[in-house]
């Protein structure tokens, strides 16, 4: 930590809108010190400039990540909100620039380029051979309610992708308690349009998003292979499971609608209980009562995740809901969640502001 005791901060990405996300959530954090913030297409130019929103706060003109000294820059924690098969190189760079300093930086990715542990895994769903394979050894995924204490100790940590977060919380606990079936898990996931990145593309324009909805990815989202991997981790075995992501015409929030079936005796009351008892002491997760069904309204802005389980009126079969805010819990919340285990404070701090509803 710095010597005013600190956190010293920079943040890759930060014209994006996880970004910007981090710089809200942050920008009150008391213990972070915000130092570098970089964009390479908007650099020299103010926040409050790229993102009105945030014009009242005080913070380092934009600049690009080579002109970054890493060697004296001081920072402690470095979050990387850059568009994915970026990443790799730039934290390569990064780490070894930084390698002399007086204190160890430690980097936080918000992109897929460290989650996927097997870099063959990774080529055949990215198009590209990983670019940091050594690295990629002693990256820590950073699904915060499971993986604490190695986040801790990490130097870099994966944050999770905003489906398989969303996807990951209810179903791990269950798998673990043997309670639903591996080989049928059906994963029916809406997202808003925000999660689609702030870049232009033909795919997010209004015309194309509005007063409808339709699936993408299909059979071939790159989430797929990232959900399976920590689902086989929690199961002791190979899960497959079938996902399909649509996109909505909002602009935040994620709802998954996933489909399991019944084993050992178990019922829908059961996996409640189960979820009930996983998560009676997280500050950010929590189990509806039955009969509620959460929603993205009910999350919209907060760091937090809704997980409702219904009894399918097809005999052993249950519906588990589980709703999250895609760039706050999907992403720059779940990110500061890990830097504040990292950093030995408390893990919801700067994060304890309620959903906005309605």
């Amino acid at each position: 930590m710095s010597k005013t005791s600190r956190i010293a901060v920079g943040i890759l990405g930060a014209s994006g809108y996880t970004g910007a996300e981090l710089v809200r959530l942050l920008a009150r954090h008391p213990d972070v010190d915000l130092r570098v913030l970089t964009a390479d297409r908007q650099a020299g130019k103010p926040m409050a400039e790229v993102f009105p929103h945030l014009a009242m706060l005080a913070l380092p003109l934009l600049t690009k990540i080579d002109d970054v000294d890493w060697t004296n820059s001081g920072l402690d924690i470095v979050f990387c909100a850059l568009p994915h098969g970026t990443t790799q190189e730039v934290v390569a760079r990064i780490l070894t620039a930084s390698a002399g300093a007086p204190r160890r930086l430690r980097i936080i990715d918000l992109s897929a380029d460290f989650r996927l542990h097997d870099v063959a895994t990774y080529a055949q769903w990215y198009g590209h051979e990983h670019r940091a394979p050594d690295l990629q050894k002693e990256a820590v995924y950073g699904l915060t309610e499971f993986m604490r204490e190695e986040i801790r100790r990490a130097r870099l940590v994966a944050c999770p992708g905003c489906y398989p977060t969303t996807s990951l919380l209810p179903l791990v606990p269950l798998l673990r308690a043997r309670q639903i079936d591996p080989d049928d898990i059906i994963i029916d996931a809406k997202s808003g349009v925000s999660g689609a990145g702030r870049e232009a593309k033909q795919g997010s324009l209004y015309a194309e998003v509005g007063e409808g909805i339709h699936a993408y990815g299909v059979a071939s989202h790159r989430h797929g292979p990232e959900i399976e991997q920590e689902l086989s981790r929690a199961a002791g075995g190979a899960v497959v499971v079938n996902f399909t992501p649509h996109l909505m015409p909002m602009n935040r929030g994620i709802l998954a609608s996933i489909y399991v079936r019944l084993i050992n005796g178990a019922t829908a009351d059961d996996l409640r209980a189960t979820l009930t008892r996983a998560y009676a002491d997280e500050p950010f997760v929590q189990v509806v009562p039955a009969g509620v069904s959460p929603a993205t309204r009910h999350v919209r802005g907060s760091n937090h995740c809704l997980i409702g389980v219904f009894p399918d009126r097809v005999k052993g079969r249950a519906i588990v809901l589980s709703t999250l805010d895609n760039l706050v819990k999907g992403a720059s919340g779940q990110a500061i969640q890990n830097m504040n285990l990292m950093c030995q404070l408390p893990e919801a701090r700067s994060l304890e502001q309620l959903p906005l509803f309605p």
